[in-house]
């Protein structure tokens, strides 16, 4: 009988669950919103509750092999606790996975959302081919993952793969991690807004005004939109975007010389805007990416390329890791 699993992805603001066949084919999903004020209970009981009606409505179909849940912010993977996280006030040290297994009476595996991204990418994705890549995840912040030989890397403490927080700029922009110039206020949606209020405040971006007159808020796309259009002062901010986040691709190809880099996240359907600086930035930066992109027809026989790419899955990327993370550990 074949089989499948529950994958979840809970962000601070719309929660998705999904049941997901082992071929990777979505069976359904369900959308909600997260409504984080209206409390955690409220949120862990309507999350249980569409998780029951898609396990009931496909248990004819197959064995479910658990659910695999998504979560932004920082996990405790021994003990399944959420030790914090920006985009879910008032769950600071909060055990999640304890909670929703005494709810489901089910075996439950959390993940950092990044990561489930990431091990996504690598199932039904980009990185499809490859067994093991690095994903760069462009939001409102930005997050990351690293898989090795098939399986997401956790480092020492479950911490790893905060590559948003790797800084670009010493001394550059303060970041709600107490850091200054990490990447993550240069190249997530919310640094393009910033960034493009700071050229208004110039005088020197005028079509970027007057998309402000327009709107009572300018989004990362208004600016992408006009930064296709020609606007130098938008295109300034995604040749920005992508110099930082070449300078992080180009320290992470030396450290790891894994055979991809995926880019995902809202932020990377602006990739014909940004990722000229990154490829430019990459080159100059990492020799390794350099060495592998170059072929000397005197030296026999080329070497494997280090692939830098964007994400193929869009939003269902962490729906698809979440899924795949309780189907792994069924298969031992």
């Amino acid at each position: 009988m074949s089989y499948f699993a529950i994958g979840v992805d809970l962000g601070g603001t719309n929660l998705r669950i999904a049941a997901v066949e082992e071929t990777g084919r979505i069976l359904q999903t369900i959308t909600t919103g997260t409504e984080v004020a209206r409390g955690r209970d409220r949120v862990i009981n309507e999350m249980c509750d569409a998780i029951r009606v898609l396990a009931n409505k496909f248990l004819n179909t197959g064995t479910l092999t658990g659910v695999g849940l998504g979560i932004p912010g920082i996990i405790d993977m021994d003990s399944g606790m959420l030790r914090e996280s920006p985009n879910l006030p008032g769950w600071h040290n909060y055990p999640v996975r304890e909670e929703i297994e005494g709810r489901l009476r089910a075996r439950v595996i959390l993940e950092n959302d990044a990561n489930a991204a990431a091990l996504g990418e690598v199932w039904m994705g980009a990185a499809r081919d490859v067994e093991s890549m690095c994903m760069f995840t462009l939001g409102t912040g930005v997050g990351g993952g690293i898989v090795l030989d098939g399986k997401i890397w956790h480092g020492m403490t479950g911490m790893a793969g905060e590559l948003g927080h790797i800084t670009v700029e010493p001394n550059g922009v303060l970041c709600g991690c107490g850091n200054r110039g990490c990447v993550e206020q240069y190249a997530s949606a919310s640094a393009i807004k910033r960034m493009a209020m700071e050229a208004i405040s110039s005088g020197n971006a005028p079509k970027l005004a007057k998309a402000l007159t327009r709107d009572s808020e300018l989004t990362a796309k208004q600016v992408f939109d006009l930064a296709m259009a020609g606007d130098q002062p938008a295109q300034a901010i995604f040749d920005k975007v992508g110099e930082a986040l070449g300078v992080v691709v180009a320290g992470c190809i030396n450290a790891l010389n894994l055979p991809m880099y995926v880019i995902g996240g809202g932020v990377s359907s602006g990739w014909d805007a940004f990722s000229p600086a990154l490829m430019k930035t990459v080159q100059q930066r990492s020799f390794i990416f350099s060495a592998t992109t170059k072929f000397d027809p005197h030296a026999g026989k080329a070497p494997k390329p280090t692939v830098i790419t964007r994400a193929l899955l869009g939003g269902d990327a962490g729906l698809l890791g979440a899924a795949r993370l309780p189907m792994l550990a069924h298969k031992g």
